[in-house]
């Protein structure tokens, strides 16, 4: 393993660790389950089993729209937070910041765009594979 991957695998660790410590915080409770991936201009944590009890009470009475709708306002809450501790751990810029939750299977995924340095107009509008020179 060379010395970028282990500081690619370290940082990918503290974002989970960093993840959990935001749930615990803002949800009550921490996922069983964190692993992140971080590629390029993108890092990418996936959680799993992060519902609290009253949003398990909710998805048994098939409020799912619910239990996403609460999702929505903690990951509001805490995203200032996510971003500046993605931010800090790769040490580039986040770019944007994007949140989802599966209700069942009880899954969130946490993704954030970093800043690649190369300026807006690059790779979005482009069809993969197709030489624009």
């Amino acid at each position: 393993m060379t010395v970028e991957e282990k500081t690619q695998t370290d940082a990918a660790r503290e974002v989970s660790r960093a993840m959990v410590g935001l749930f615990k915080k803002y949800v009550g409770r921490g996922p069983s389950f964190a692993r992140t991936t971080i590629n390029d201009d993108l890092v990418c944590c996936l959680l799993a089993d992060t519902m609290t009890h009253a949003e398990r009470v909710l998805k048994r009475e098939d409020q799912e729209e619910s239990v996403r709708d609460l999702r929505r306002v903690f990951q509001g809450a805490f995203r200032d937070e996510a971003i500046a501790l993605v931010e800090k751990i790769v040490g580039r810029p986040v770019l944007a910041f994007l949140s989802d939750h599966a209700v069942e299977p009880d899954y969130a995924v946490e993704v954030f765009v970093l800043d690649g340095g190369r300026g807006p107009e690059v790779g979005l509008d482009e069809e993969p594979g197709r030489d624009t020179g």
